[in-house]
């Protein structure tokens, strides 16, 4: 339950602490006087939207803050929600805090820590549940009954589910149409990357090798020159020229040399054996060079396919690179490409095959997600009829429609079961209907509040008033397994008289016997129910507008509900104390101790 609620400088509001007990708490005072404001406040401090005109003229900064009072369940869920952002828990009480300042910074805190705004919303699921003024006109808003039907049947999880099955059907339909959009371009794609992978691949390309056929067509194109050469050198060493001794000639003469030089002195021993091995070198080097020599040809068709091949090397690195490995890799690249374009016609047909199963795990689930509703149906409009015939309305007669809508592009549901679903059977024998993450059907409640007349949509048919007091039946069903602690009810009365205002305080205490209940009302008749009665008072200090808020009892009590009624008179006075003692004896008859 909320203990306390401390509104500082927010609107009109300069300080306000407002303490509720539990059960059913109201708030009264003239209109204009800040009452709504307080639930604005309230609404603020659950992660609502924030605005720099909310803090009040003259101060730097708004603040609102919260205790809640914790137990059992609500405490676990709440802990398990604080555990996510890092933040410790409490067993019974807990605080949040929410600051507006002018510069557009807002805070919020939980326990005393800042938290993120997030986690503010995602407390404020499991602490209130704020019903504001002219709330009822979303009744009017056909796309608001399924929420209502699912609530009242149970069906959240149901409802989940297929919007999950929905959710990868979409993302599947998604892909396949991208993927059959772009098959024509894909086609072409893998038509040029399949002629540059053959066209690479037909080269039989190896690392350096246009460096390796240079080489040899030099050495072809230049044959006559290089074997004039090596032949010279071959005869400088063996034959030598005209007069000319060869280098052998002069290295056996040098070698015969050092071998008298080492008779006469031994230490020239090391140069005689490094002459012997010049010599030995030079008669290698001969010979490589006679095989050299003897092994250049000259041969124009070898050349000719030298030429041919550097040709198309070159034409392939214009295209893919600057060099052979350039190209090789540009080769590989493209292979796994067309690799994984050709993999798509094979993704092609399992996302097909995918969407098939897809629509039929939808359907499936949509199925029975409708049965489930048209049975929730029924329990809930013979339980809103129920209520209403409790809030003087004796003659509503409610339908809660569920309907589908054929289509050749939905989902398979109800085959063999003719009698559940209006769609025609398709060629398989296959009844197939529109659907969105929300299911297959359309919900629209259909009210008739005259006798003999059938029920029609409700937005011709009911007034404000009427509205309202349908939306505080549904709320009553809805509320009774609702596990959220604190209602709030701004103005609920909207449209509605004093003659039902009794009915109307009667079922908002009911509800305060599994909530916290707080209501904003007009109504004296709903007001003498309350179990703490607040009077919201707007005056001027200053020449500042104030806003305060004051607790009720005894006296003054009776003095409020008596001006509610309209003035302060002996007769009004005996009214309110006869409105306190009519609500008293109900509560007492229901086990309240008065």
């Amino acid at each position: 339950m909320l203990r306390l609620l401390s509104v500082t400088n927010f609107a009109t509001i300069e300080q306000l602490e407002l303490e509720l007990a539990p059960g059913f708490n109201v708030l009264t005072g003239e209109t204009g006087a800040g009452k709504s404001i307080i639930v604005d406040a309230l609404s603020l401090l659950l992660g609502g939207r924030a605005d720099v005109g909310m803090v009040r003229s003259g101060a730097r900064q708004a603040r609102v803050e919260g205790i809640f009072l914790l137990n059992g369940d609500l405490a676990r869920s709440i802990n398990a929600a604080l555990a996510e952002y890092e933040v410790e828990g409490g067993e019974e009480e807990l605080i949040l805090a929410r600051e507006v300042n002018l510069e557009g910074r807002n805070t919020s805190r939980v326990n005393g820590r800042i938290v993120p705004l997030r986690l503010l919303s995602a407390l404020a699921e499991h602490l209130v549940d704020i019903h504001g003024q002219n709330q009822h006109l979303s009744l009017f808003r056909v796309r608001e009954h399924m929420d209502i039907l699912d609530k009242y049947g149970g069906l959240w999880q149901l409802r989940t589910q297929v919007a999950e099955k929905v959710h990868r059907l979409t993302e599947v339909r998604r892909e396949l149409d991208r993927l059959l959009t772009e098959e024509q371009e894909l086609a072409r794609r893998v038509d040029f990357l399949r002629y540059q992978v053959t066209e690479i691949g037909a080269a039989n390309l190896r690392p350096a090798e246009d460096e390796d056929l240079v080489l040899e067509r030099d050495r072809i194109a230049n044959a006559e020159r290089i074997t004039a050469l090596s032949d010279h050198a071959y005869r400088a060493l063996y034959d030598g020229f005209d007069r000319q001794e060869s280098v052998m000639d002069l290295m056996g003469q040098v070698a015969q040399d050092l071998a008298q030089l080492k008779q006469l002195d031994p230490s020239l021993g090391q140069d005689l054996e490094q002459a012997d091995a010049l010599a030995h070198q030079v008669e290698e080097l001969g010979r490589t060079l006679r095989s050299y020599r003897d092994g250049i040809e000259y041969d124009p068709d070898r050349l000719q396919e030298l030429e041919g091949r550097l040709d198309l090397i070159r034409g392939l690195k214009r295209k893919y690179g600057s060099t052979v490995e350039e190209v090789l890799a540009f080769a590989e690249r493209a292979s796994t490409e067309l690799e994984e374009l050709c993999r798509s016609e094979e993704r092609t047909g399992e996302l097909k095959s995918r969407e098939v199963e897809l629509r039929e795990q939808v359907g499936r689930l949509a199925g029975r997600l409708s049965a489930a509703r048209r049975d929730a149906a029924k329990r809930l409009a013979g339980a809103i009829e129920e209520e209403v015939a409790g809030l003087a309305v004796q003659h509503a007669n409610v339908d809660v429609d569920v309907s589908q809508t054929d289509s050749e592009e939905g989902v398979p549901v109800g085959a063999g079961d003719p009698g559940t679903y209006s769609a025609p059977l398709g060629e398989d024998g296959v009844r197939r209907y529109a659907f969105n993450g929300t299911g297959i059907d359309s919900v629209e409640l259909l009210v008739s509040l005259n006798l003999g007349e059938p029920p029609r949509p409700l937005a011709r048919i009911a007034s404000g008033g009427e509205a309202a007091r349908l939306m505080l039946a549904i709320k009553t069903i809805l509320t009774s397994s609702d596990r959220i602690p604190v209602l709030v009810f701004d103005e609920v009365d909207a449209g509605i008289g004093g003659r039902v205002g009794s009915l109307l305080g009667r079922k908002l205490w009911g509800l305060s016997k599994s909530h916290q209940v707080l209501c904003v009302t007009h109504l004296p008749q709903i007001a003498g129910y309350a179990d703490r009665h607040a009077r919201v008072v707007k005056s001027t200090s200053h020449d500042r507008t104030v806003t305060a808020v004051e607790v009720l009892a005894g006296e003054v009590r009776v003095t409020e509900l008596s001006q509610m009624l309209g003035s302060d008179s002996g007769v009004t006075r005996s009214n309110a104390l006869e409105m306190l003692e009519q609500a008293a004896r109900w509560k007492g008859s229901r086990g309240e101790v008065t």
